[in-house]
């Protein structure tokens, strides 16, 4: 599917509702675009966007000692939780179950929106996003995705930027 397939939103009506809050409350007026099939996965929305992997933002939960944390990585990146627990001066770092992602953000997984969430968490966000001109990240639903430069991203995000991203030898 090319970017052509998709109905370019001119306001943010396509996004989920509380992400649509979120924007208008920021003043931030992005183009929200629908795509008739799931953009869930990275690779799934790269190709309905035309753009590289690693213009994907994933939005992930992780819990640390317990506590939910946002985690920002490029779609083509994995992340390093060791390098995360380091981060954070955690005991444990895991992948969040999906009843706690919906639970911290009001979103399911494959829509989670970098910000806009219903409980304040810390983010962090991996220095590798900071390398492209613009990235993409959902917009509250598996179907929507909306264009930002990354450091305005990481700004609204209310993110730290840190280096979490595994390393491949």
């Amino acid at each position: 599917m090319s970017t052509s397939d998709a109905t370019p939103a001119t306001t943010s009506s396509d996004a989920h509702p509380r992400f649509a809050e979120a924007l208008r409350v920021l003043g931030l007026d992005v183009e929200v675009r629908r795509f008739p099939d799931a953009t869930r996965t990275a690779v799934e929305a790269a190709a309905a966007i035309g753009c590289e992997l690693s213009q994907i933002v994933k939005s992930l939960i992780f819990q640390a000692d317990g506590v939910p944390v946002l985690v920002l990585m490029d779609g083509a990146s994995r992340v390093d939780m060791e390098l995360v627990r380091s981060e954070l001066g955690a005991g444990k770092v895991e992948r969040a179950r999906a009843d706690l992602v919906r639970e911290t953000t009001g979103y399911a997984i494959g829509g989670v929106p970098p910000f806009g969430h219903r409980t304040k968490t810390r983010v962090l966000a991996d220095r590798g996003l900071l390398g492209h001109t613009v990235v993409w990240a959902a917009a509250g639903t598996p179907h929507t995705v909306f264009p930002l430069d990354p450091q305005s991203l990481v700004t609204y995000a209310g993110g730290t930027v840190a280096d979490v991203r595994e390393q491949t030898v």
